[in-house]
């Protein structure tokens, strides 16, 4: 299977895995606004896949949240069956993603530094216009 077509089904399984977490989770008491499927990684023979999710907030729960989507993970791929016709259904893994998170971090450092400073962010953007 060429790289191409693998993008392809990793973007359409992240699409769909998504609509399914929501669909299926939307009446629990499971928090689903604050979960994002960032992105979906299957193997070559598409036998399994690791689906990223990055959750805002809920910072202690995260471990438990992560463990209920695995735990649940056999809806989803019920549902996700239902719309997308592969040759294997792929094991979904569910995995903390936290690079999300980690950008934030660094815009916010960035922006606390052009408040410590703002002299000093202005004089590399009018080097930047020259």
């Amino acid at each position: 299977m060429g790289t191409p077509r693998l993008v392809r089904v990793n973007e359409l399984l992240k699409r769909e895995i998504a609509e399914d977490v929501h669909r299926n989770f939307s009446l629990s008491d499971f928090d689903t606004a604050a979960v994002t499927i960032t992105r979906v990684e299957c193997a070559p023979d598409l036998r399994d896949a690791n689906v990223f999710v990055s959750i805002f907030g809920h910072e202690d729960d995260r471990d438990r949240m992560i463990g209920h989507l695995n735990r649940h993970r056999q809806e989803v791929i019920r549902m996700m069956v239902k719309r997308v016709k592969l040759k294997y259904t792929p094991r979904l893994h569910f995995i903390l993603d936290e690079s999300i998170e980690g950008g934030d971090r660094i815009l916010s450092m960035l922006a606390e530094m052009e408040r410590e400073n703002p002299a000093a962010f202005r004089d590399e953007e009018s080097d930047e216009e020259s």
